[in-house]
């Protein structure tokens, strides 16, 4: 019987086997270092480039992966978008897309993108409204910052029912919304913004302000209906409280508060500057010059200094005012109808020489 024996392995074969070790364990090193660099990059290496431009990325309610994604690359501040998708799938983000207004920070890794967008720690939306005057300007104003429709929101500012539960009718429901700033979320729903501002108002309407509108014996929407009309005749915060005297003197004495920017209101042309026999014979609960007391509401949404002039009336018996002749944005207040006639006529011969002037 002849005994195996085993072949030694030849020397050359030993030398390449022995080389070959050592350039698996370089190529190995290499690759994963290439790895690590390339995770360390998609994690961690800056991939938002805002060029120090500020950037938001709205996510409607309802979108779905895809279109969260194309929603962030479409502000054009990705730098590298499929590192972007390829961490995202890492992150669950499939799973978890909330829905919001989110602020893209210039250096954001993809991490930190996606961490936010996950957890839905949306950027508030500075909600600031004024210079309204109509219930259907007020809901296309709060519909280019929200993410609710014009419709739906309309929709609310005119159902009867209820404006009724919040205190309001659709003619007044206009002086719920103090102007002022607020912060809401871009996914603030119609009826979630409605609750905010009555809940503003009722803050708004402080013990003491409440006390002062009782003791000139109007309610809380009187006083606003009548900042209003304050507010529509002088832009003069300091003047504010003398005009208002002025009205507050004509409703004590049962006089017509005849009022020119109510007439305007009324007839729905807010281009006329000068209000004409033609407007006055307009008939409407809002002309003020055929129909005493106050309008059923406000003729625009009153500012904070409007309402607190109502409130902190200049004491005086002056009942007429005219602007001055000087085009000052004041105006010249008087006791008689004598005195009111000879400020007019001032004024009027100034706007005569103005017009020949020019």
């Amino acid at each position: 019987m002849v005994n195996e024996v085993n072949n030694p392995i030849p020397k050359r074969k030993r030398k390449e086997k022995s080389k070959l070790v050592p350039s698996l364990i370089v190529l190995f090193l290499f690759l994963f270092v290439s790895f690590s660099y390339y995770a360390y990059q998609i994690v961690y290496t800056a991939n938002v480039d805002t060029k120090d431009q500020d950037t938001y990325v709205l996510i409607p309610t309802g979108a779905t992966y895809k279109q969260a994604l194309d929603s962030v690359e479409a502000t054009g501040v990705i730098i590298d978008k499929l590192s972007l998708r390829f961490m995202a799938k890492l992150m669950d983000y499939d799973e978890l897309v909330k829905p919001g207004r989110y602020k893209l920070e210039n250096g954001w890794g993809n991490r930190q993108l996606l961490g936010v967008l996950r957890l839905g720690e949306q950027t508030p939306v500075k909600l600031t409204f004024n210079n309204i005057r109509l219930r259907s300007q007020l809901a296309a104003k709060l519909a280019t910052e929200l993410e609710a429709g014009e419709t739906e929101i309309d929709s609310l500012l005119k159902d009867p029912a209820y404006l009724a539960s919040l205190g309001f009718d659709t003619t007044t429901v206009v002086s719920m919304f103090i102007p002022n700033t607020y912060e809401v979320y871009w996914t603030t729903t119609a009826p979630e913004l409605m609750a905010r501002m009555k809940q503003e108002y009722d803050k708004f309407w402080t013990a003491e302000r409440k006390a002062k509108a009782a003791k000139l014996g109007l309610t809380q929407q009187q006083v606003s209906t009548l900042a209003s009309i304050v507010q529509a005749e002088t832009i003069k915060n300091d003047e504010k409280p003398r005009v208002a005297g002025v009205y507050l003197n004509r409703l004590q004495k049962g006089m017509l508060l005849q009022a020119d920017p109510t007439v305007v209101f009324a007839v729905g042309d807010f281009s006329i500057r000068r209000v004409l026999n033609v407007h006055l014979r307009h008939d409407s609960p809002y002309n003020t010059y055929r129909y005493k007391g106050l309008p059923p509401g406000p003729i625009n949404m009153p500012h904070i200094s409007s309402i607190d002039a109502v409130l902190n009336p200049e004491p005086h018996n002056y009942i007429y005012f005219c602007a001055k002749e000087d085009f000052s944005g004041y105006h010249s207040f008087a006791v008689t109808q004598a005195e009111h006639l000879a400020n007019a006529r001032r004024y009027q011969r100034a706007l005569t020489e103005r017009n020949i002037l020019r």
